[in-house]
């Protein structure tokens, strides 16, 4: 990893600017960013614009990275787009790219090549030394600012926010939810520094009948503009408000792109696919479901969610996380809310092992067990019987492992 931008702007300015080719939409945050970028990607879609959606990281194939439409990009198209990067990096002066730099740029050049109308480009980290931060929006988003990743923005939370806020443009909407109040004035002052059009989504949205389980949340939502009664099929009262921002981004869009009515608002949120984010399978005849809560904000909201869908104390947890990972403000907000707890690698090298995961949070969950693998885990509970959901979270590396086994049937044998 590194923070910068002068390798990708260099790139970018040999590969004819292509981040400029469109309009974009930066969407920063601690969490919240991929669900609401993918459902602006959708409102967009919904709407009849040509729509291009770049996130990370991806779950099983690199591919998932970027989106035309409701369609990941072709392998061929993507490694046309690297070929098309790298060798503007190689020309003298050479560059060198990170992974991430590298991908990013590729987006960009599909999106350009696609003449795609509008490009909704997830922040990978902060924001202001991000990749994605050459790109020009039209509009920038901050879903929210929470302690992660602090070795690179910062110990606080002020420090983190004006990170973050390295995303805002002179004269064009900042879109901001935040609730500690560090944070919020950190972004107010980068807000005006920046000359930005500042809209603080506390003050501009009102959700309200919220009801959600594991088929969605539905919720009513008031905005300065209208009334809706919205549907998502992302649980989670979480993601009414990741859903409610991608309303109200789409609403500050709409002179712009006027396409962006009320009815594609509706449709969007209903039509919104986003995988890993409290995803349902079944597996024995059981519910299964899978979430990337990678830090204690979003144990929080995964936590919540088993309250208000009735789970709590009842689900079977099978956890892995990074060894720089906050596991246990992680566990001390998740663990009390599971019947069981499975510890697993999480499928990479930068993974905490089963072992150190029970070193860690063996005070916080007496009765957590060490398991060699996620489908070792699931075996066992599969064998044991029972109807109880099982939650696979933590990780999006653990997610994705699983949903790749899911995916091809494993448990099904």
């Amino acid at each position: 990893m590194k923070l910068g931008l002068e390798a990708m702007d260099a790139v970018c300015s040999r590969l004819a600017r292509p981040e400029r080719r469109f309009a974009s939409v930066l969407v920063a945050g601690t969490n919240g960013k991929g669900s609401t970028a993918a459902t602006l990607a959708a409102i967009a879609t919904c709407a009849g614009l040509k729509t291009g959606l770049y996130t990370s990281p991806h779950l099983i194939d690199v591919t998932e990275r970027i989106r035309i439409g409701w369609r990941d990009v072709e392998r061929d198209q993507l490694e046309g787009a690297v070929a098309a990067v790298f060798a503007a990096a190689d020309e003298k002066p050479a560059m060198p790219l990170t992974y991430f730099e590298a991908l990013t740029a590729a987006a960009f050049v599909i999106f350009a090549d696609w003449k795609i109308d509008l490009a909704v480009l997830e922040v990978g980290l902060g924001g202001r030394l991000d990749a994605t931060n050459v790109a020009n929006p039209v509009l920038s988003i901050v879903t929210s600012v929470g302690f992660d990743h602090m070795a690179d923005l910062g110990p606080t939370l002020a420090s983190i926010a004006r990170e973050k806020a390295g995303v805002f443009r002179w004269r064009k909407p900042a879109l901001v939810r935040a609730r500690a109040p560090e944070a919020v004035t950190a972004l107010g002052e980068a807000s005006d520094a920046t000359g930005a059009f500042w809209h603080d989504a506390e003050r501009e949205v009102t959700i309200s009948r919220v009801v959600t389980g594991v088929e969605g949340t539905r919720f009513g939502l008031v905005t300065p503009k209208r009334m809706y009664g919205l549907q998502t099929p992302l649980p989670g009262a979480h993601q009414a408000y990741n859903a409610a921002l991608a309303v109200r981004a789409a609403e500050l869009l709409e002179r712009e792109f006027p396409r962006l009515t009320a009815v594609a608002c509706t449709t969007g949120v209903r039509s919104v696919f986003w995988p890993g984010r409290l995803e349902r399978f079944a597996v024995g005849g059981r519910a299964l479901l899978l979430d990337g809560c990678h830090n204690t904000e979003g144990a929080a909201a995964l936590a919540g969610f088993l309250e208000d869908a009735g789970l709590s104390g009842r689900v079977e947890l099978v956890f892995g996380a990074m060894a720089d990972k906050d596991v246990e403000g992680i566990a001390a907000e998740l663990f009390a809310r599971v019947r069981s707890v499975r510890l697993v690698p999480a499928g990479t090298e930068r993974a905490a092992s089963p072992e150190d995961l029970m070193r860690r949070v063996g005070s916080i969950s007496p009765g957590a067990a060490a398991c060699g693998s996620f489908a070792e885990a699931i075996e066992e509970l599969l064998a044991a019987g029972g109807s109880e959901p099982i939650i696979v979270a933590g990780s999006l590396y653990l997610v994705g492992e699983a949903r790749r086994l899911l995916v091809s049937g494993k448990f099904e044998e």
